[in-house]
C-alpha cells in the first residue's frame, strides 16, 4: 500500500527483531505456505508497544499463525498479564508450542486450539484488549462475539483492514475475504458502541475503543 523504499525507510528505523522473533520469521518463510500471513518488525513492534501503553491484564488473539505477534504483545505484558490466543489449524500447534516454550514470555500465553466462534462463548474472561487476525469473511462474527467480553474503554484491533487496496477497487466479483473485510470496516463504522481510527500500518489496522 506504500511505496516499497519508504517502507524500507520505516523498517530501518525500527527498532529489530528479537532473536526468537528473528527465527520465528525464518523459520515460517521456510515451512508454510504463506507466510506473509506474519506480522512482520513493524506491525509486531506497534502491538507491542501498545501493550506497553494500555497495561492490559488480559489480551485475547484471534488468530495465532506461527506465535510471531503473540510473542511480540506478551513482551509487553507485566507480571500479572495473560495473553489466550486462538488457533484453528491443527498443523501448526506443535510449532507454535516450541516457539512459546522457548521464549521467556511463554508461561504468560495460553494457546487455544479450535474454531474461534466455538471457543469464544467458553472464555470466562473480560479482555483489555482483542486482536483479530483470523478469517476475513467472518470478522464480523468475531466481533460481535467478543464485544461484551471487551470492558468499558478496552480496545480492539483489527488487522488487514485496507487488504492490499482491494477494499477500495470497484470489482463486480470481489472475493470473499474482501467482501468480509467491507463489511467488518463499514459495521464498525456504524457501531454507536466504538470509536475508531484506521491506520495505514502494513496491510491496515483498526484501532477501536469500546466506549460503552
Amino acid at each position: 500500500m506504500i511505496d516499497k523504499s519508504i517502507e524500507t525507510y520505516i523498517e530501518e528505523y525500527t527498532t529489530g527483531e528479537n532473536p526468537l522473533l528473528a527465527k520465528i520469521n525464518r523459520i515460517t518463510h521456510l515451512r508454510t505456505f504463506y507466510p506473509n500471513m506474519l506480522s512482520g518488525k513493524v506491525q509486531a513492534k506497534f502491538l507491542e508497544m501498545l501493550v506497553y501503553l494500555l497495561k492490559p491484564k488480559r489480551i485475547l488473539e484471534i488468530g495465532t499463525f506461527t506465535g510471531y505477534s503473540a510473542l511480540a504483545m506478551a513482551a509487553g505484558l507485566d507480571e500479572h498479564g495473560l495473553l489466550y490466543t486462538i488457533e484453528n489449524n491443527e498443523e501448526l500447534e506443535r510449532l507454535i508450542l516450541e516457539f512459546f516454550e522457548n521464549s521467556p514470555f511463554g508461561d504468560k500465553i495460553k494457546l487455544l486450539m479450535g474454531d474461534a466462534l466455538q471457543l469464544i462463548p467458553s472464555l470466562n474472561e473480560t479482555f483489555d484488549l482483542v486482536f483479530l487476525d483470523a478469517n476475513k469473511e467472518q470478522y464480523v462474527d468475531y466481533y460481535t462475539l467478543v464485544f461484551d467480553k471487551v470492558k468499558s474503554g478496552g480496545f480492539i484491533i483489527a488487522d488487514n483492514v485496507l487488504w492490499g487496496g482491494k477494499v477500495m477497487r470497484s470489482n463486480k466479483k470481489p472475493d470473499k475475504e474482501t467482501l468480509g473485510i467491507r463489511r467488518f470496516n463499514d459495521f464498525v463504522k456504524n457501531d454507536k458502541r466504538v470509536e475508531q481510527v484506521m491506520l495505514s500500518v502494513r496491510d491496515g489496522l483498526l484501532l477501536i475503543r469500546k466506549i460503552n
